[in-house]
């Protein structure tokens, strides 16, 4: 199975600057069609806002960015439309409301132009749920099912450029490994994945040519969350709670600011 050929994606010296500090640094990205690249920070660390400004959905402050020879921020509207989000939250969650197959034919409806026969049925194949309830409710799914099914939402969109969210986040090592497994195949199968997490180790699933990383995302001394003594594993404490949430504050702040758009379903109201 092939998707559509990657695009490119050229970042350097990449900065997101808040009146609460650093988000993240000096980023240097060069990405080719059909590549999976891996960047690593703890919670708080901006990796949630670094692919929303992969995407053209969230401005740099500073440096510069390139996606498939577009000019970011400039440019964002196009790199939006080739591009997509796997789940990320506050961004575009799952409605609990929602039965499987509304929330898939919903993401068809989305797409900016007509879809081939099969679409839906070759996304969610892709994204390694086959069998997954259509029926069922989305509070029903287990958190890996949550994840692939954010993945065939993406995938419904036929993507260049393909970004995940924590790819690590509530699963065990086995899930992490299979979720990566997946994330390499889409890789190899054309498009461009941009990929985030705290713990690398269940990278070790995956590797040749085609992965970049885990590259750690840098913010200034002093600015960042309290990082784990272990390296590779995600600190649960209570401090890293807080920062989760103060990253998710900060992540709506800067989207209400930004005058640019948090998410592929989070677009209808933009249209």
């Amino acid at each position: 199975m092939r998707w559509a050929t990657g695009a490119r994606v050229r970042a350097e010296g990449l900065t997101l600057t808040t009146r609460e500090g650093p988000v993240y640094t000096g980023v240097d990205l060069t990405a080719r069609p059909g590549t999976l690249t891996v960047f690593q920070a703890d919670s708080g660390g901006g990796r949630s806002a670094l692919l929303l400004s992969l995407t053209g959905r969230m401005r740099p402050s500073a440096g510069s960015l390139y996606v498939d020879g577009f000019t970011l921020p400039k440019q964002a509207r196009k790199v939006r439309r080739i591009s997509s989000l796997g789940l990320m939250d506050d961004i575009n969650a799952l409605d609990e409301r929602l039965r499987v197959h509304e929330h898939l034919t919903e993401a068809l409806m989305l797409r900016n132009r007509p879809a081939g026969r099969g679409l839906v049925d070759r996304a969610v194949e892709a994204a390694d749920v086959p069998g997954i309830d259509r029926s069922g409710s989305v509070k029903n799914l287990s958190t890996l099912e949550r994840r692939r099914l954010g993945l065939a939402l993406a995938l419904i969109a036929e993507p260049r450029l393909l970004a995940v969210d924590e790819v690590d986040s509530g699963l065990g090592s086995g899930h992490q490994a299979d979720l990566w497994r997946t994330l390499a195949r889409l890789a190899e199968e054309g498009i461009t994945v941009v990929a985030t997490c705290a713990d690398t180790r269940a990278l070790d699933a995956v590797g040749g040519p085609l992965l970049q990383g885990p590259v750690p995302i840098h913010q200034e001394p002093g600015t960042g969350p309290d990082r784990p003594e272990e390296s590779g594993k995600p600190d649960r404490t209570g401090a890293t709670e807080r920062s989760d949430r103060i990253e998710r504050l900060r992540l709506r702040s800067l989207l209400r600011r930004g005058g640019l758009p948090g998410g592929d379903r989070a677009d209808r109201t933009q249209a």
